[in-house]
């Protein structure tokens, strides 16, 4: 993993103290609510419905134990004992003193994390594959390109005011698991007809209001010139991006308006104008970066398939976890181990400060002290011997962080929704909960499959909600919650928006409809379909019928 140096050390200690003054000065009342609120936001700091909410930079979402740690001891001291991570990648905490901000920005510095730009119209956190640099599909590893941008854009100058926030996501494999095509920038890295390594760049997508798929702006970009084109990208951005409009402000409503073909044109400018003025990343860098991401030494161990399937056949539970939370690792003996933060009774992406201390514990023992956060709200030890799983899961399965449904019904994103946040419409955590009572039988799960469930509490779509196989949206009618459902969503390389089944329902009527989309799916589908497959096949007509019968087929808000 990347280490500060030097000057990342200077830089932060300098923003803290910085940040220090400023609160001392808003608590004196030197400075109002709205002088303060830009100074804040540059530091990860939100005003919402019941305290101050600190969001932490996880970059590209990978961390060490001794991080973890600093994460539970955060929690432990100035929050209510959980955080929370988000589907960028971070951690974020609800119940935050802004008396105290100060030294908890010290302590996090002290692990060489911070809440810089993690908030605010900047560059957020660069986010990534979760299983980067430990697959054997993976071209190159992300997390390099990642660091190099993070350096680049972290309190750019040109950069720190944009029109609204950016967001920019790296993938390193075919299969994309870092949502690049809803992002502000996507870089899918893969190999032109030379064989030569470079990005794919994808520019204009994001959810929200307006939610929409990123369009490819370039179809080969070299590696040397990222930085400059990046910055031409940015540069366009900034110089057109609406700032009269916070609703439209972002580079998607622009890119639209344009169209790709002339914003492509304006980029092109912009770079041939850069290029020779922007050095390109020099080869020594990026070796100097790539150091940092040098697979560990492992052992080499002998083949443990065989034995791995006695223990699997042995117990049912332990095959189940295996299937659902064990993915395959590029080096012989070893698994990539997913811990998902979705056990029935859950809040999904919380976690106490005990399990992520115990967390950490199991990190070193089993992970060679490394672990990641991924979008989806989920934890991931990546360097796990296979001789090692059955006593990890066990070790797991006491911190409720062994439930097998990676992937499935219940591993649903959910956003803080109106409990925590002022800017929801309605609760999302209950609608998860009440989900999650009537999804109980695993032999059920497992038979459904590969089904997405996001749930949003307003439009911002901190959920996913447009992109879940299943979205559901919080809406407010008259001062009542109701909850809006779209179908067919999709993050991966095949990314697609969903579509809007019909009226919105009261809260207590969402499980039943999950439950009806759900049978109508199961009798329908073709072998082992896919619920994405099977409603890209069928199309809308029979979940529609079967949530509102053949006669309610009108939409209403």
């Amino acid at each position: 993993m990347y280490r500060y140096d030097e000057f990342d050390h200077k830089l932060v200690q300098e923003r803290v103290q910085q940040f220090r003054h400023q609160v001392k000065r808003r608590l004196s009342g030197e400075l109002t609510e709205d002088q303060f609120k830009p100074l804040r936001l540059m530091n990860g700091l939100y005003l919402q419905l019941h305290a101050y909410m600190l969001r932490v930079n996880v970059p590209y979402g990978a961390m060490t134990s001794r991080q973890m740690r600093k994460f539970a001891h955060v929690a432990r001291t100035y929050d209510r004992g959980f955080g929370h991570f988000t589907t960028r990648q971070n951690i974020q905490y609800n119940w935050i003193k802004l008396e105290e901000t100060p030294d908890l920005l010290a302590e996090l510095a002290e692990v060489e994390v911070t809440g810089i730009q993690s908030s605010g119209n900047c560059v957020r956190n660069i986010t990534s594959d979760h299983y980067a640099g430990r697959v054997k599909d993976e071209l190159a590893d992300p997390r390099i390109y990642c660091e190099l941008l993070r350096q680049y854009t972290v309190l750019h100058p040109e950069f720190s005011f944009l029109p609204r926030k950016f967001k920019i996501a790296v993938t390193g494999s075919p299969k994309d698991r870092a949502a690049v095509a809803l992002h502000d920038i996507g870089l899918r890295m893969h190999l032109n007809d030379s064989g030569e390594l470079g990005f794919e760049v994808l520019v204009g997508g994001g959810q929200g209001r307006t939610p929409v798929i990123a369009k490819t702006i370039r179809e080969w970009l070299s590696p040397e010139h990222l930085m400059a084109y990046v910055e031409a990208i940015l540069r366009v951005y900034n110089l057109n991006g609406r700032r009269d409009n916070i609703h439209k402000a972002r580079i998607k409503i622009i890119v639209n308006q344009l169209g790709i073909d002339r914003y492509r044109e304006l980029v092109d400018q912009e770079f041939d104008r850069i290029k020779g003025n922007i050095r390109g990343i020099p080869e020594a860098e990026i070796q100097r970066i790539k150091a940092y991401f040098s697979p560990p030494e492992y052992e080499e161990l002998p083949d443990f398939t065989d034995k791995l399937s006695m223990l699997r056949l042995a117990d049912k539970a332990f095959d189940l976890w295996v299937s659902s939370n064990v993915e395959e690792h590029k080096i012989r003996g070893y698994a990539i181990v997913n811990l998902t933060l979705k056990a029935p009774d859950r809040v999904p992406g919380d976690i106490t400060a005990t399990a992520m201390d115990a967390v950490a514990d199991l990190a070193d023992e089993y992970s060679l002290g490394e672990m990641r956060v991924n979008h989806r709200q989920n934890l991931v030890f990546v360097d796990v011997k296979q001789m090692d799983l059955h006593s990890l899961w066990k070790k797991l399965g006491l911190l409720e962080l062994a439930t097998p449904n990676l992937g499935q019904l219940t591993d649903m994103i959910t956003c803080p929704g109106l409990d925590y946040c002022n800017l929801a419409n309605a609760r999302s955590i209950p609608v998860a909960q009440d989900i999650n009572k009537h999804f109980v039988d695993v032999d059920r799960l497992v038979a459904i499959g590969d089904f997405t469930v996001n749930i949003s509490g307003c439009m911002n779509a901190c959920g996913h909600h447009h992109v879940g196989n299943v979205g559901i949206l919080g809406v407010d009618k008259h001062g009542i919650e109701f909850f809006q459902l779209t179908l067919g969503g999709s993050s991966d390389e095949g990314a697609s928006l969903g579509d809007r089944l019909g009226r919105a329902l009261p809260q207590e009527e969402v499980p039943a409809a999950i439950e009806a989309i759900v049978d109508t799916y199961m009798d329908i589908r073709e072998d082992d379909e896919r619920f994405l497959d099977t409603y890209r096949r069928i199309g809308m007509a029979p979940f529609k019928e079967a949530v509102y019968g053949s006669a309610d087929t009108k939409v209403v808000a």
